[in-house]
């Protein structure tokens, strides 16, 4: 790809390639033009302007940048190249204190940012940094490291842009409701909402079926069911749903680590019965045994689900061992989450599992058990359009709508053509805001 300087009623024109606008029609253009990085025109009228610079895809495929909506980035960036799942030793695995100053606070981020725009990724969210966690084993998501995002949000330094969610409690922990209402009337941070948006709070409700904490209906074979990990005087029940509730009552988003069907069925009751519920997209990440009926009754209130294919992959066989082949087989429902339109976003949950959304998208093609291009155009929807529905930001990001921000990851190939792994398909450049952020070679 080069750039040649022309005129001046652009930007930058992208041009000789195909670009997947992911638009409500679907539509598929071959030339696309930026102002003040914003979308201006597409197609002809794209065409028919002069620009500062254009861009040659040389047959490549551009589609919306690549929002991954349940990314650690600063666990990531202090922990990077190391995952939780992944091929090497485990005595290599880090451990303890990972960040300890404001400047390796700081190194974590951009070392993350470094990450993301080389794999195409243009937004995140950031699920939980906040004073729960300030004594926290690794310095990662504590009050300082929301300072560090402040510090390099004020200076113009992001090269992503971040949605956060504050967190009141431990992650992966106990939450004590007296600390979570206190922490809640707290005041956000001032920020440009358009780079990094403080929308909401993380609760964790229970832990995961591979360790027999996700609360269940069906007890686990040693006699268990899991619990809720919100605690208070009145009990982890009434904590928790106060929790939900003192959030939807501050206007805040309100996200749930909930994969137990009865953690989940909680959360619902309290969004169906809240009149203001429906004022933000609410959404449970990861929902490993939602049930159908549960899957309709959120599409029903607007609310969602933030999901990992990948980390399923990883966890199937783990899982079936305490869930048994019955409940194991209608785990992680992806497929009733697309088919009854349920708000979905694909995500990785990095360092967990890998932060490269081709892997996991590869991973949901063998969760859905087909490849055609209806089942990618949905797929690349959930990485794209629904983070930003998710976001509470579809108005101006998402797709390549005029208007919207120059988000925008360009392929070698185009991935809608079924046939060929996600995995093998190599990103070319990375734009934000209509700004290069990454340019391979």
């Amino acid at each position: 790809m080069t750039a040649t300087p022309l005129g001046d009623d652009a930007d930058l024109l992208l041009h000789g390639g195909r670009i997947r606008t992911l638009d409500a029609h679907g539509s598929v253009v071959d030339a696309l033009a930026i102002r003040d990085g914003r979308v201006i025109a597409v197609g002809a009228d794209a065409r028919a302007l002069s620009a500062a610079q254009t861009l040659d895809l040389d047959g490549r495929t551009a589609i919306p940048g690549v929002n991954d909506a349940h990314l650690h980035a600063a666990w990531l960036g202090a922990r990077w190249p190391h995952l939780f799942f992944s091929d090497g030793p485990a005595h290599e695995q880090p451990s303890g204190r990972l960040v300890r100053t404001d400047a390796d606070r700081r190194d974590a981020l951009r070392n993350a940012w470094r990450l993301l725009a080389e794999l195409g990724i243009t937004s995140y969210t950031e699920p939980g940094i906040g004073p729960g966690e300030d004594a926290g084993e690794t310095g990662c998501f504590g009050t300082a490291m929301m300072d560090a995002y402040l510090d390099l949000h004020r200076a113009g330094a992001q090269t992503a842009r971040v949605t956060l969610l504050r967190l009141f409690g431990e992650l992966d922990g106990t939450a004590d409701l007296a600390a979570f209402e206190h922490g809640i009337r707290a005041p956000k941070p001032d920020t440009d909402p358009r780079w990094l948006a403080v929308t909401g709070v993380k609760i964790f409700a229970d832990g995961i079926p591979p360790m027999s904490t996700a609360w269940v209906s069906e007890p686990y074979p040693d006699g268990t069911s899991g619990e809720l990990l919100p605690q208070g005087a009145a009990g982890a029940l009434h904590a928790y749903r106060r929790m939900i509730t003192l959030a939807i009552e501050q206007g805040e988003q309100v996200v749930v680590h909930a994969t137990g069907d009865r953690s989940i069925e909680e959360f619902l009751r309290v969004l169906e019965a809240h009149p203001r519920a429906a004022t933000a997209p609410h959404y449970v990440v990861h929902a490993d045994l939602a049930t159908r009926a549960q899957i309709e009754r959120m599409r029903a209130v607007g609310a969602g689900f933030a999901v990992q294919p990948l980390i399923a992959e990883h966890t199937r066989a783990w899982a079936g061992m305490q869930l048994g082949p019955e409940r194991a087989a209608a785990a992680w429902p992806l497929h009733a989450m697309i088919a009854l339109g349920a708000l979905t976003t694909i995500t990785s949950d990095a360092p967990i599992a890998t932060p490269d959304w081709r892997i996991g998208l590869d991973a949901s093609l063998v969760l859905l058990g087909r490849d055609d291009a209806e089942t990618r155009a949905a797929l690349l929807r959930r990485i794209t359009v629904d983070p930003a529905q998710q976001d509470g930001a579809s108005a101006w990001k998402g797709s390549l709508d005029v208007g919207k921000v120059a988000d925008i990851t360009v392929l070698d190939e185009d991935p809608a053509e079924p046939g060929r792994a996600f995995a093998g398909i190599g990103i070319a450049r990375t734009i934000v805001d209509g700004r290069t952020v990454f340019a391979r070679g």
